[in-house]
């Protein structure tokens, strides 16, 4: 399982630093050079006709989101364009909550008529569902929010940009690669802009405009004989939420002849010796160790066994056992929940509960302290945070994919926070006696509690006594989630912070898919195993 859902990972990455809560009186902070979304005062009277239905049919609660949604991926290889996709989708759902039950029911036909007949719709299959209640839902509160607005901090809408200017960039950096000997290229570009409309009961109705962007680059390089062959893809390069200014700042072009290089290089490197290193990892790879091993453990469906698809439930649970006393990490080691960080993934003014996002600490001085919820889940945690005179309340951590699917528990942007120390990458270099530094994510594995792990990546190194003496190939690590964050010794300061993350992220059955931002500096893990993946046995 953990395979398949490492390929829908990349395949969604492939196909589809100040941090504080934007509220709605600085909604408008960073706006797109662009008018609002066609039909807008529309699509709020279309929901609060939709609730207004549900409540009209029985339902104590009722929330509708519109979404008119539009994705576009361009492919290259070589000298030649291999794909164009352009995608888009305009439809409603209306979730309600009747007698302690959900239903769901959702629509592509977004008229006057049709939303309320959806909405009574919602309501007779929530009626339907108290058959198989073994206990009734509650939400925890939430402060209702008029006049939402919010936008993604993109200043060049990339449906704005011609297709021959996009293929043109791609086919450009190709070109660059080939002349630097590459013998394989290919290159892509993916962009999302999505504008939806929510309105619930409670008296919230918020607008946003959610971009992303991700281009990218993969060379080939391959050995004289044939024998052997080697990539290089652009870690160096991660999606953000922000519009085509991104494709244009990553400028895969300048960057080219590097990738090539670094290519070349791995065909010659030494094959690893296996045993235990230090090991220096930089941003580019750790924010898929803090992916697998941090952010899905922590999301509390998993820990209470509702939710198992890809990759199944979490070693964190129950959760009575962990909440406040369990080490995660050394003290230095703390963990931020966000929504919120400029440029992230998943970024948003209010969730898809109409939730404002707050920053929220998961581990705090090494110590687990907080799951991910949603209104729903908050509630399953009530006692333990009232015993700790905590208040009870979603961290704003729902989405559904589309206006189709039924919202859920996905993950925010999930931090590892830099230390306190001003170190950058060559400062944890040059503390290592006899260590591997690892750049870019890679292969990974993971059992169905998030507790043992494997890890690839894209370059290694060997370090020997503060300094790097070579490439090293066929390089990866092993873990146990709890001994390997407290393994970490030494911590980036604020200085080498950056962004990582996944375009698309799969969750759930039906499965969903999410994007997702994970910072942090480069950290060291002392005595960690190493195995050589190129070995028959």
């Amino acid at each position: 399982m953990s395979s398949s859902r490492r390929e829908f990972l990349q395949q969604s990455a492939a196909a589809a630093a100040a941090i504080g809560i934007i509220t709605a009186d600085r909604a408008n902070a960073a706006p797109l050079s662009q008018s609002q979304p066609t039909g807008q005062s529309d699509h709020r009277e279309l929901a609060l006709r939709a609730i207004d239905a549900a409540r009209g049919a029985g339902a104590q609660y009722a929330d509708c989101r519109i979404s008119s949604a539009r994705s576009q991926n361009i492919g290259t290889r070589e000298r030649r364009v291999t794909n164009i996709g352009d995608n888009e989708t305009f439809g409603f759902g209306v979730r309600v909550l009747v007698d302690g039950c959900w239903g769901f029911a959702a629509s592509a036909d977004v008229t006057a008529d049709e939303v309320a007949r959806v909405a009574r719709q919602a309501v007779a299959q929530a009626r339907a569902n108290r058959a198989a209640m073994v206990r009734p839902v509650e939400m925890a509160p939430t402060d209702p929010v008029p006049n939402g607005v919010w936008r993604s901090p993109a200043r060049i809408d990339p449906f704005t940009v011609a297709i021959e200017d996009k293929a043109a960039y791609l086919l450009e950096a190709n070109a660059a690669a080939l002349d630097a000997g590459a013998r394989f290229v290919n290159s892509q570009m993916f962009f999302l802009k999505d504008e939806k409309t929510f309105a619930s009961t409670l008296g919230t109705v918020t607008q946003q405009t959610i971009m992303r962007a991700q281009p990218g680059m993969t060379v080939t390089m391959v050995s004289a004989d044939n024998r052997d062959f080697q990539t290089r893809q652009s870690t160096d390069i991660q999606p953000k939420g922000l519009g085509y200014e991104h494709v244009l700042d990553a400028d895969l072009k300048r960057h080219a002849a590097r990738w090539v290089e670094e290519a070349r290089q791995k065909l010659t490197a030494k094959p690893v010796e296996v045993g235990r290193y230090d090991l220096v990892l930089h941003p580019t790879h750790l924010w898929l160790t803090i992916h697998e091993a941090i952010a899905h453990p922590t999301e509390l469906d998993r820990a209470y066994g509702y939710e198992a698809n890809y990759a199944g439930t979490s070693f964190l649970a129950p959760p009575e056992d962990f909440l406040g006393k369990f080490r995660y990490g050394p003290d230095f080691m703390n963990v931020l929940a966000d929504r919120s960080a400029p440029g992230s993934l998943s970024a948003c003014g209010w969730d898809d509960e109409g939730v404002a996002p707050e920053d929220f600490y998961i581990v705090k001085d090494g110590m687990f302290v907080d799951y991910q919820t949603t209104r729903e889940q908050a509630m399953w945690l009530d006692a333990w945070y009232k015993s700790r005179n905590m208040p009870t309340r979603s961290h704003g951590c729902s989405y559904a994919q589309t206006w189709a699917d039924v919202q859920f528990q996905r993950m925010p942007n999930v931090n590892l926070l830099p230390g306190e120390q001003d170190l950058v990458w060559d400062d944890l270099i040059a503390a290592t006696e006899n260590g591997i530094a690892i750049i870019g994510d890679g292969s990974f594995s993971i059992d169905q509690q998030r507790y043992n792990a494997q890890f690839g990546g894209q370059l290694f190194y060997e370090v020997k006594n503060g300094k790097i003496t070579g490439m090293l190939k066929d390089v990866a690590y092993q873990i146990r989630t709890p001994e390997f964050w407290n393994a970490m010794d030494m911590i980036g300061g604020r200085r080498s912070y950056e962004l990582g993350g996944a375009f698309g992220d799969g969750k759930g059955q039906p499965a969903q898919s999410n994007a997702v931002s994970h910072g942090c500096p480069p950290t060291r893990h002392k005595q960690v195993n190493v195995i050589n993946t190129g070995r028959n046995a």
